[in-house]
Formats: C-alpha cells, structure tokens, sequence
C-alpha cells in the first residue's frame, strides 16, 4: 500500500474538483474518489441524514455499513470521531457526514479535509443554484418580453399560465385578479369552468389569505387537505396535492391579485420555486398593468371614434341622401380615391369623415388641409414638411400632413383652388405613395387615403386649362356629389330639429317646437349658405330664442332674404311688371344654381336651351347673347 498524500496536496485536489464540477453530486463524487485515494483507506462514503434514514450521496471503495451512531456522534460534537477502523468527520453542511473504514487518518487531518471538503460543497451548490437563477432570470425575461407584445388580456393571462407551468414544472396555474369592489377574485384560466373563468371570494383559500396579507404561501401535500379549499377542486373536477402562491403588485406596489402554481411535478414546490414564481409575477403584473391600460386607451379611443362618427351623421331621408350612404358604405373599405363635389356649406368634410370612419382606418389619423387658404409654397410645406433652415421662416422640421395622416385619411379641401405648381406636386405622391420635405432630399413612404372635395366644376376647370387632366382623372376615381340643401326637401326640416336639439342640451334649456308656420318658413327658404347655414340659425336660435314655440316671423327676423321674397318686395307694381320682375329673378336663380349651366338650367326649368335665351334676350337679362357658348 502506498503513502498519503498530505493535507494539504488534498486541500488543492477539493478545491481545484470544486472549480471544475458542474453539480454538487459531480463534485461529491470526485472528491469521495480523491480523498480514498489520498488516504489510502478501503471505503468512503458521502452521507447525508434529512430527517430520516441516512443515505448516501457518492461512494468509492469497498462497500460497507455506515455506522448511523458515528455519524450522529460526529454530528452533534462537530469532532471528528475515530473508532477502531472507522472514521466519520462532519462537513458542517447540509447534515453531511463523510464515514470511512480502514487506516483512518488523523483527527487533525480529518478536521482540516473534512473542512475543506464542506466549503468546496457548499460552493459548488451556490454555484448552481446562481446558475440555475441566471437561467431562469433569462427564460423570465424572455417570457415577459412575450407577455408585453401581447395585446390582449385573455391571450396574456393564457400565456402567463402556460409559461410558469413549463418554467417550474407543475400541472396548473392561474392567475386572480382582484375585483376589490366586488370583493372577489377572478381566476383566469380556469379550466373545466364554463367561460374559463373562476370567481371566488376574495377570503376564500390559499389565494383570499395571499391576497389579504399580501404574504406568499407555500402548501405541501402533508398538509394540503387543512388549508386547501376543496370547494375549488369540485367546481374544477381536480384534485389539488401542493401549491404554491405569490401576490401579484402593481408598479405602485398596489395588491393586483395572487398568482398560484397547483401540483408540482416531482415533490413540493421549494423555497426557489417560491422565489422564481414571485420574481415572474413582479413582470406578470406589469405586464397586466400596461395591457390594462392599453384596453382603457383602445377603448377610449374606440369611444372617441364613435363620438367623432355621430357628429358626422348624414341627417335626412331624401333619395339623394339616401344614395349617398350607399355609395359611402360600398367604398368607405376600400383604398379607392374619392373627390367630393358640392356647393360652399353642404358637408363636404362631413361625407368625408363618415368615409374615414366607416373604413378599416378609422383609429388612425384624420387630417384635413384647406388647399384655398395656402399659398403654393405655404401648402407645399403644409402638405409634405420642412426640414430646418429650408427658408427663411423654418426654425425647425415640421413633419406635413401627408406624414401625420399617414395610415389614415388625409382631407383636401377646396382641391380647385390649388395652384398648377402645387397639383403636380400632389399628383407625384399620389402616385409614388412617397414625400420630400422642402429642402430635404429623403424620400418618406406614406400610406394616407386621400379625399378631396370642391365647390367647382373641376371638368371645366379641366377643359380650361385651370386643373391638370392627370390629377383629376387620378382624383376622380368615385365622385360623391352632395345636393344643395334647397333640393332636400323635409329634410330641411330633420336637420333643423337635430340641431336645434343638440344645441339646447349644449345651452341647458328645453327644446322650442317649430310652429307649423315656421316649418313652412323654413321650407320656403333657398338656403344659399346650405347646411351650415341652417346649422348657424338654429345655434341662436337656441341660445338667443326666449319662445317655446318658433313662429315664420322669428324666422324672417333672422333668415336673409331671399330672391323669392325679393321678387315681391312691392305691393305697388302694376300685375305685368311684378310678373316681368319675377321671371327675371326666377331664371337667374336657376342659372345661377346650375352653376351657369345653360342646358342643366333650362332643364330645370322645363323649356328648351334655346328658347330660355330667347327669354333672357326679352327680359334683358345679362348672359343672353352667350348662346353659341359651350357649357
């Protein structure tokens, strides 16, 4: 047999064993192999008692029977105890005792390697155990890096339960959140329950005493019949061994609810199990914190979108309004161009909205420029931006319209009135789907929808020369075309009460009623300023009227007066000269309402093209030697 290695040869063994081992019973069992062979003894053995019989943990040698009284023995004096051939020295870890039997070394050396041998453990198991957390910190993170991208509540919550189960090896999670005003638990999923939810009390269980102290709480299988509610396993048709919970708190620290581990795998849920679920609820609940909040902004904008979309009601039930909402809705979902034609005051921006938020771009932006209030070079840097210093004005880079309506709808008004320079302009990013900003050279994609409208004839303004012929055709993809309000009929009468009530809830007074006169008034008049107009007359109405019944004669204080009226302004005229007075002011309502149109003028007003500047030329009225003119 040979010699022993010295103490202190074995020292640097365990600990360079310790640097190298990846598990403590990795090192267990190296070092067991090295210390019989440093010792030249028959046997050696790792032992551990935990609360009952010993086992063991490595062995190297020949087998033999550990003595449980030396192990105790060596336990209880923290000496190394010597017996005979045999040998056991406590390592001061864990209940390890290292036993050995044939030419046993000194106590002194068994004190100093004994020693040696339990911090070298001691080590190695903190160092997996660091590991394992860095590994499990890694999958958390990952894991809440999943959960933040997931926008909706039921789909996190799933996700939540699916990774903890798979992270900590157990059958089920679920996740309460605390309804405090109903003093009730939700438990999410919740599975065997219809809808997958669970409501219990918010004293109830496990989960009511986590939510109440705010303390975690560990149940292991020898004591879960006294503190698990087996109420909870009938309504889930499941049985409940062990389980394991941790409160979920807010950013501010605020009690969110409890989420419970139920069934470990192998055994009951640890005190690292404990801290990995507790570490992975501190994301879950800010990750439920922003999801929640994200709802309450989607919902509000949600909410602010129908608002928005009930302030742009197409009042009336004439057929050219209802007309208008069926073309509205076969196109309001698709990306096609729409140019909306009509006079000054007859919603054009309303039709325009109702498209916006009648498609699948109504939560984004609705931007809306007026083309005939810029100037070319002020609309080019409106529409497309500037970066800083492009002029001299341009202390900063303002994003343009075309980016800020960008996945939504971008209005153009009073499109006719955009200068030749500017149409082309626009009829390059229509067309590319790209901007420059004014003295910039990057190009920028934009996904705006547009939708343009006018109160001119843009095929005239196209036959003179006055609008591009590409732009148009690229403009003019569906046209709506809104009808005056004179030619709506009772529906003049639906928009005048809509507004007259929406303005006196605004006022808080009680709505006064049209007398059958007034509605007569109301029909009477040409409304030359259209809706907005009539809209105009029922806010003073409402804000200024003392009367619970609006008569004509409040109506005539406040209408302007109109060609009708006009036409019989004198009673005093002879009955031929009243009649020639009439039908001058009556054929040049209708010229001017066709928008000079001769031909849709003299339609209107049943008599031939020819024969209408017939009359003209007898009433001597301006325009009548234009026949030969094309409209």
């Amino acid at each position: 047999m040979g010699s022993r290695i010295s103490s202190d040869a074995l020292v640097a063994r365990l600990v360079e064993l310790a640097a190298q081992a990846a598990t403590p019973v990795g090192f267990a069992e190296a070092a067991v192999a090295e210390l019989v062979r440093g010792w030249q003894c028959d046997s050696l053995v790792l032992a551990e008692a935990a609360g009952g019989p010993w086992h063991s943990l490595a062995t190297s040698g020949q087998p033999f029977d550990v003595s449980a009284d030396l192990c105790a023995e060596a336990l209880d004096s923290d000496v190394a105890q010597v017996q005979d051939d045999e040998f056991a020295v406590a390592l001061g870890v864990d209940n390890l005792v290292l036993i050995g039997s044939g030419r046993p070394p000194s106590v002194g050396q068994l004190a100093v390697v004994g020693g040696t041998c339990g911090a070298a453990y001691r080590l190695v198991c903190r160092r997996e155990a660091d590991t394992r957390h860095v590994q499990r910190l890694q999958a958390i993170l990952e894991i809440a890096a999943q959960w933040n991208q997931t926008l909706e509540m039921d789909e996190l919550l799933e996700r939540m339960a699916e990774a903890s189960t798979r992270l900590l090896h157990a059958e089920r999670a679920s996740i309460f959140i605390w309804d405090r005003a109903n003093k009730t638990l939700v438990g999410r999923p919740a599975l065997g329950v219809e809808g997958g939810e669970l409501r219990i009390s918010d004293t109830a269980g496990v989960v009511g005493s986590v939510v109440q102290t705010g303390e975690s709480k560990r149940v292991d299988a020898e004591t879960g019949d006294q503190e698990i509610d087996r109420e909870v396993d009938k309504q889930l048709s499941f049985h409940t061994r062990n389980l394991l919970c941790v409160p979920l708190r807010g950013k501010g620290r605020e009690l969110l609810g409890a989420f419970e581990l139920i069934n470990k795998l192998e055994g009951d849920f640890s005190a690292a199990d404990e801290t990995a679920l507790t570490e992975l609820a501190a994301h879950a609940a800010v990750a439920i914190e922003n999801t929640q909040s994200r709802q309450q902004l989607i919902k509000v904008r949600d909410q602010f979108a129908d608002e928005v979309m009930q302030g742009a009601q197409l009042i009336g039930e004439s057929p050219a309004i209802d007309a208008l909402r069926s073309t509205i809705g076969r196109v309001a979902n698709t990306e096609l161009s729409v140019l909306v034609l009509g006079e000054n005051g007859t919603g054009k921006e309303v039709i325009a909205k109702r498209v916006h938020y009648q498609s699948s771009r109504r939560n984004e932006p609705f931007v809306a420029v007026n083309c005939a209030a810029l100037s070319e070079t002020l609309l080019e840097s409106e529409l497309f931006g500037h970066e800083k210093g492009a002029f001299t004005d341009a202390h900063q880079t303002r994003i343009g319209k075309f980016e800020l309506a960008s996945g939504g709808t971008l209005f153009l008004d009073e499109i006719g009135d955009m200068s030749p320079g500017g149409q082309a302009k626009l009829l390059r990013v229509l067309e590319e789907k790209t901007v420059v900003r004014v003295g910039g050279s990057l190009p920028i994609h934009t996904d705006a929808r547009v939708v343009a409208a006018t109160n001119q004839k843009l095929a005239e303004l196209v036959r003179a020369k006055k609008f591009r012929e590409d732009l148009f055709f690229r403009l003019n993809v569906v046209t709506v075309e809104l009808p005056p309000l004179r030619d709506r009929g009772d529906d003049i009468l639906l928009l005048a009460d809509h507004f007259l009530q929406s303005f006196c809830a605004k006022a808080g007074r009680p709505v006064p009623q049209f007398s059958a006169a007034g509605r007569k008034r109301l029909l009477s008049h040409s409304w030359p300023g259209n809706v907005r107009e009539l809209r105009n007359l029922t806010e003073r109405l409402a804000y200024l009227s003392q009367n619970k019944t609006i008569d004509a004669d409040e109506l005539s204080a406040i209408l302007m007066p109109d060609s009708r009226e006009s036409s019989l302004m004198s009673l005093e005229l002879p009955l031929a000269e009243a009649t020639r007075h009439f039908q001058i002011e009556y054929i040049k309502k209708q010229v001017e309402r066709a928008r000079g149109n001769m031909t849709e003028a003299a339609e209107r007003l049943g008599v031939h093209r020819s024969n209408l500047y017939r009359k003209m030329r007898q009433l001597e009225i301006e325009g009548a030697d234009d026949e030969n003119r094309l409209d």
